[in-house]
Formats: structure tokens, C-alpha cells, sequence
């Protein structure tokens, strides 16, 4: 169990490495030698250069000592951007990002005031961990100020309860009003885009096979039956990933060229060698130039062996196809509706934008899906339960004392206060962090095993693998795990009947172990994140190796992105601590409002500064980031209701609780009805809006050449491929003439006459 000294030392730890990183930062930005670091986004959106130099060292080095004394001024510029030139310079995702962390002040900030004025005095009187009978059970000063300090059975409880039904309300106002905003600022966001080829094509999956026509002419027909007035063009999808990994592997051989070429400049003398073997770890030692240029050129021939066949080869290409209308209006309705009496074949939904789309997994025949989602099921909760024994861990280092008690022979090793402090402060949230680290990649290759077709798509499967461990593991295992060791021998020696009113003392006391996270993980994790440490070093070894042109060092740039998949769970870990603790333990509350304050600068500045996202989707996962707060909302109802059941307090205050989670329930259905509908579909009217508008403003469009190659397989872009051509000549005919023979009630749902000619 921490002590009130355990977490001065920890924040000292943390304060003084937040400060150290946040310096380093600001003198480090200042340099002209790391711009391109610091301000990446601004390179690729080519407005700022490359900063001017008067001499050989202030390429390098920053001269003017006037900046220095102005090193915080990122701070205040991180905040000057108003929100709709946020949107503009970054996209809405972005900007809708950084309204979860002003989300988490909206909502705590007046939570903390007014628990810590009423609920903190409430506990601190009420004494009841002074008391004879709960001399075995460990705690600290920090938490007689919780929930577990008051009284069996004491008045006080309807404070507690008074304050959990006020949290819950102004917490579902403040959502609501939030849900509002966003779902305007997205409708006005689509309907005031340029126009993009999503927003004129549909992905279909799982065209059914047939016996009288390739897949290419099957979509063809089917679609210009079906959607005769507003059918434009298509393009079949073909199974290219052995053809992606040659190109792939194809450019890395030549980044290793470039590489070697730029080493044999500086030193002509000396011809630079490799090994044949992984990584050049081993094999034959060989001039590495000649080694590449020979390697590279038999990449080549395979490459074009094998675009060769998958163009050619009618199996090559997988039954789904990414299908452009010649509106808006057309898009739309296809996308949102059945297309066939059989709905499980030709399945429509919005085609991610191109930059979107993961092509990898375009190629999974589509009843394969099914099979591989539930693996990956499997899987998760074999993954949940295994993470249990690290976790199991940590609660150890943070229950010391506990320990101590069971295992005394342990105490000479730990009994030195600074030892135990740092142990007890510091080393539980930092062992935390680096068990969860691993974790977003192993989630994120389990999402695109289960076969979804965007990067968006797989972000947001990925965060919600990654809240369900969070919750299961970080936050209920901290609890049982660290409660049960913390408190083992109180369990072993009371009553069986007093169970539950150990547990219901013990849980509030994990506050101390989750002050220390937040601290590791809020604070020093963020400071870090500004910090880019790893990209920093990674852009000057390749600017040092590799850079020969201003082409070559805009490619070693490493803006990054908003990693969607790990951030916003663990942002919905401290809504979660903040709704829990609020009646528990109210100290706690400060830490968090201090996290959603540090990070909503930081992640403002690296927006605008840094950060270049791989897509758009219309902040589209704002649903999930809602659905989530509302089930941590719920979680914490459940908790103060089974909580003041287990402390015995006054019988006609729990009751009370009950209709808490039943009205969070109620307000989540009526938010999902009120709003969802504008994150998932587009409104008819306003695609007839721009396309009305659009026809006005350009009547000479010639959108099947805009269309006509936007969702080609990146491998393919270049190079030759048939693409379908547009249909417009038989926009006015009714008979589409196919190859098909007289097939009355076919099985594939996809002939609508007995004729030859439909």
C-alpha cells in the first residue's frame, strides 16, 4: 500500500521527468538542424523551408539566444488556432481527437471541485480506520479521505449518494450536448468537402459466382439493371498481395542501395560489402552495390511475371468490386439499401476513401470472415486471461506491506523508507506501462487477421479489443489482484460474514496504486510523447546515411499519425478512474483533470504541428467514444451501488442507485436514435444538395475520368490494367445485352428476366 510519502516521491519522479522532457523539447525545436522533426507538417503542406542560415554552425545550432528566453511559447501558440481552422489545416478527426480530452476537463473540472468541498470532509470525520477492529487492515493517510473512512451504517452515505447522482447527470448533459455539437460539425464538414471519390463509390462484396460470365462484366450488368439512371464505372478488386510484398520488398532493396551508393560517394576508396544472409547478419560476404543492382533487377522480372498473371487470370480476381455512380444521390442510395432478395450477396456499403482502404485484406473470399472472427474471439479472451499473471505482478510491487505481513521474511530486503517508497511510488506504474506496451500491436495484427478492409475499420476494432482489456485486466484485475494481496491476511482471519465489508474498504484503497499510474502514464508518457525522441534519432541516422537530396530528406520525415487504436482507450482508462473514484476517493480527481489539461496541449500542438493523419473518416468512431464513457458511467454506478452495500450503509440509501444504470441505458438509446444515424449514413437530401450544386458550377465535369482509376490496387498505378469502361452510351436503353443463357429463378438473385437480353 502506498503511503501519502510513496506518492510525494512518485510525483516528484514524475514532475521532475516531465519537466526535464518538456525543456529538452523546447530547446530542441528551437534548433534548425531538428525542424523538420518538430514541424514536419508544415514541410509536407509546403509552406515552410528549410530554415536560413548565415554560417556553417547555424545550420546546425539556433545563435539567436532572444528564442531561448521565449522556449514556452509553444504552449500558448498551441492554443491560439479557433477550431474551424483546426479543421481546415488537420481534418475533422483530428479536431474532434482533441475534443475528448476538453470532453474529460468539461466534465471533471466542476465533479472535482465539488466532491473535494463536500464528499472529502464527509470522509475525513468520519474515523472509521482508526478503529480497534480494522487494525490488520493496511492503509494510509490518503485514505481516510475515502469512502472507506466513514461509518457502517452512518448517515453520511446519502452525501455519497446525493454526489454519485449528480456526477451521473452532469456527466450524460455534458455528453449530450457534446454529441450534439459533433454530429453538426460532421454534417457540415461532409457537406462542405470537395469532392472525393468516396463519396461517389460503393464497395460490393460477395458477387455471386456465374456460370456465363467473368466477374468483371457480372458487376457490370448487374448494376446498370439495377441502378440504370446512375451506374458510371467500375473496378474489379484482384488478389495482388504476392504482387504488394515484390514491390515491397522490391523498394526496400532499393532504400539499401541508396544507402550503399551515398557510403561509396564519401569514401570512394573503399567499395562497401554485405552479407547474403537476414539482414546481412550472415553468409557470403559480397560487394553490396553489385548485390542490390542484381537483386533489384530480379525483383523487377517478378514483378512484371507476376502483374502479368494477376491481370490475365480470371482467379486472380476476388468476387467484390468498388463501383462508382455517376452522382452523389446514386452512391448513396445503393450503399444504404439491399440490393438483392438474398441478403447475404451483392453487399453494399460506403467504399472507404482510396488513402483508407487496406488492401490486403480485400482479398479474404468474404465467407471466410466469419471463421476468422470468431478465432480471433477465441483468441482475445485466451489473450485477456494469460495478461492476468503481469498483472497479478504489478499489484504485488504496489502491495508491499501487505506482503510483508504474510511473507515477513521478505522485510530486510525492502526496509529501507527510500527503497520502499521508490517501489511503492514509482515502480508499480512504470512495470504497468511496459507490459501494456507490446499489446496495441498484438490487438492490431488480430484486427486485420479478422479481415476488415480499412485502416479506420481496423483502428477502431483494434481500440475496442484494447478498452475491453483495459477493463477487464488494468482496471478490475488491479482491483481483485491487488485487493486480494493487499489484504491477505485480513481475508485469512475474519469472518466469514465480514467479507464483504473487507472488500468494500479494500477496493477505494487502490486510489493510491492508480495515482501512481497516472502519473507514469498521464504525465511523464505525455511529456515524452512531445519529446519524439525516436523519431528525432531516426531522422538524423537516416540524414546521415541516406539523405542525398531535398527529395530524400522529406522522405526521412517521420510525421506520424494519431494512433486512434491506442490513445483513445487509454483516454477512456481515466474516464473511467475519474467516474469510479469521484465518490470513492475524490483526491484522485486532481491527477486526472491535471492529465486531460497537459494532453489537450500537447496533442493540439503535435496536431497542428506534427501529426499527418493516413485518413478521413468524418470523426466517424465519435459512437464508440461515447458508448465507451457511458460504460465506464455505468461500471461506476454498479460499483457505489455494490460498495455501500458492502459497507453497511443505510439500508434505504441503496435502493436509490438502482434506477442509476437503468437511466444511463435509457440515455445512451435515446442518443443512439437522436445522433448515430448521422456517423453512419448520408443523408439523401444532402447528396442531392451538392450534386445539384455541383452540376450548376461544372457542367463539363467529366467524372469517369476522375473516377476512373481512384481505386486501383497502388501496384497496379502506372503500370497497365484494363479498366471497365463507363456505361453512358446505354444510359437511355433498357435492354442490357449480356452473354448470359435463359436461366428462369436463378439462385444468384442477379436476373430479373427469363430473356437472354435483360
Amino acid at each position: 500500500m502506498a503511503t501519502l510519502q510513496d506518492i510525494a516521491v512518485s510525483a516528484a519522479i514524475n514532475i521532475l521527468s516531465t519537466v526535464t522532457f518538456l525543456v529538452a523539447f523546447a530547446i530542441l525545436r528551437l534548433q534548425p538542424i531538428n525542424d523538420r522533426v518538430y514541424f514536419p507538417k508544415w514541410y509536407l503542406k509546403g509552406i515552410r523551408g528549410s530554415p536560413i542560415s548565415y554560417g556553417s554552425l547555424s545550420r546546425f545550432v539556433n545563435l539567436d539566444f532572444r528564442t531561448y528566453i521565449r522556449f514556452l511559447n509553444w504552449m500558448p501558440a498551441a492554443l491560439r488556432m479557433p477550431e474551424p481552422e483546426l479543421i481546415d489545416h488537420a481534418g475533422l478527426d483530428s479536431a474532434v481527437y482533441i475534443r475528448i480530452y476538453l470532453l474529460g476537463l468539461k466534465i471533471f473540472i466542476p465533479i472535482t471541485i465539488l466532491t473535494l468541498v463536500v464528499l472529502v470532509p464527509v470522509n475525513w470525520t468520519g474515523k472509521t480506520l482508526e478503529l480497534e477492529q480494522f487494525k490488520n487492515l493496511t492503509f494510509s493517510n490518503i485514505d481516510k479521505l475515502s469512502i472507506s473512512n466513514v461509518p457502517t451504517g452512518s448517515k453520511r452515505f446519502w452525501a455519497h449518494l446525493l454526489m454519485s447522482y449528480v456526477c451521473s447527470f452532469w456527466t450524460c448533459y455534458v455528453l449530450y450536448k457534446e454529441y450534439k455539437i459533433i454530429a453538426t460539425m460532421r454534417l457540415e464538414f461532409l457537406a462542405s468537402q470537395n469532392r472525393h471519390p468516396d463519396q461517389f463509390t460503393v464497395l460490393v462484396r460477395n458477387v455471386p459466382p456465374d456460370p456465363d460470365e467473368p466477374v468483371s462484366e457480372h458487376i457490370e450488368h448487374f448494376f446498370c439493371v439495377n441502378h440504370p439512371d446512375h451506374y458510371l464505372t467500375h473496378q474489379v478488386v484482384y488478389n495482388a498481395v504476392k504482387l504488394a510484398k515484390l514491390v515491397a520488398k522490391k523498394k526496400s532493396f532499393q532504400n539499401w542501395l541508396v544507402y550503399y551508393q551515398n557510403k561509396h560517394e564519401r569514401n570512394p576508396s573503399k567499395k562497401p560489402t554485405t552479407k547474403t544472409g537476414f539482414w546481412g547478419l550472415w553468409g557470403s560476404k559480397v560487394d553490396a552495390i553489385d548485390y542490390y543492382t542484381t537483386e533489384i533487377g530480379k525483383l523487377s522480372e517478378e514483378e512484371d511475371a507476376e502483374r502479368e498473371r494477376v491481370i490475365s487470370d480470371s482467379e486472380a480476381i476476388v468476387p467484390a468490386a468498388f463501383v462508382s455512380f455517376k452522382t452523389r444521390w446514386g452512391a448513396a442510395v445503393c450503399a444504404q439499401t439491399q440490393q438483392s432478395s438474398n441478403p447475404t450477396i451483392w453487399l453494399t456499403e460506403w467504399a472507404p476513401e482510396p488513402r483508407d482502404v487496406f488492401w490486403d485484406n480485400l482479398a479474404i473470399p468474404y465467407v471466410e470472415l466469419t471463421i476468422r472472427r470468431l478465432l480471433m474471439a477465441v483468441a482475445l479472451f485466451f489473450l485477456t486471461f494469460f495478461y492476468m499473471i503481469p498483472i497479478a505482478f504489478v499489484q504485488s510491487l504496489a502491495n508491499i506491506e501487505g506482503i510483508e505481513k504474510v511473507l515477513p521474511f521478505l522485510k530486510p530486503l525492502i526496509e529501507k523508507d527510500v527503497v520502499k517508497s521508490f517501489i511503492q511510488g514509482f515502480l508499480p506504474g512504470i512495470a504497468l506501462k511496459i507490459f501494456l506496451v507490446l499489446l496495441p500491436t498484438v490487438l492490431m495484427t488480430m484486427s486485420k487477421i479478422e479481415g476488415f478492409i480499412s485502416l479506420s475499420s481496423l483502428e477502431k476494432r483494434s481500440a475496442s479489443k484494447y478498452h475491453l482489456f483495459i477493463l477487464v485486466n488494468v482496471f478490475l484485475g488491479s482491483l481483485i489482484a491487488g485487493t486480494a494481496l493487499q489484504q491477505l491476511k485480513q481475508f485469512i482471519e475474519a469472518p466469514t460474514g465480514d467479507f464483504p465489508k473487507t472488500i468494500g474498504m479494500s477496493i477505494p484503497m487502490k486510489a493510491t496504486f492508480f495515482i501512481t499510474y497516472i502519473m507514469v502514464d498521464g504525465w511523464s508518457g505525455i511529456a515524452v510523447e512531445i519529446l519524439r525522441l525516436v523519431p528525432l534519432v531516426m531522422f538524423h541516422i537516416k540524414n546521415t546515411f541516406l539523405v542525398k537530396t531535398d527529395q530524400d530528406r522529406e522522405q526521412a520525415m517521420d510525421p506520424g499519425c494519431l494512433d486512434f487504436a491506442t490513445s483513445e482507450p487509454r483516454i477512456q482508462f481515466y474516464f473511467l478512474l475519474g467516474l469510479v473514484y469521484s465518490v470513492v476517493t475524490p483526491v484522485l480527481l486532481p491527477f486526472i483533470v491535471a492529465f486531460f489539461t497537459f494532453s489537450f496541449v500537447v496533442f493540439r500542438h503535435q496536431i497542428i504541428n506534427v501529426y499527418d493523419q493516413k485518413y478521413e473518416s468524418g470523426a466517424a468512431f465519435w459512437p464508440d467514444v461515447h458508448l465507451r464513457i457511458l460504460i465506464g458511467l455505468i461500471i461506476a454506478q454498479i460499483l457505489h451501488m455494490g460498495l455501500l452495500s458492502a459497507t453497511g450503509a443505510d439500508k434505504s440509501t441503496t435502493p436509490w442507485l438502482i434506477a442509476q444504470p437503468i437511466l444511463t441505458i435509457w440515455f445512451h438509446k435515446f442518443c443512439k436514435g437522436r445522433f448515430e444515424s448521422a456517423f453512419v449514413k448520408f443523408p439523401l437530401q444532402e447528396a442531392m444538395v451538392k450534386d445539384t450544386l455541383e452540376r450548376a458550377t461544372e457542367p463539363n465535369l467529366n467524372l469517369e475520368a476522375y473516377l476512373q482509376d481512384a481505386y486501383i490496387h497502388p501496384v497496379f498505378k502506372g503500370g497497365e490494367l484494363d479498366i471497365p469502361v463507363a456505361m453512358d452510351e446505354e444510359e437511355n436503353n433498357p435492354l442490357v445485352p449480356t452473354k448470359r443463357n435463359s436461366h428462369l429463378g436463378s439462385k444468384h438473385g442477379s436476373e430479373v428476366s427469363p430473356e437472354a437480353d435483360i
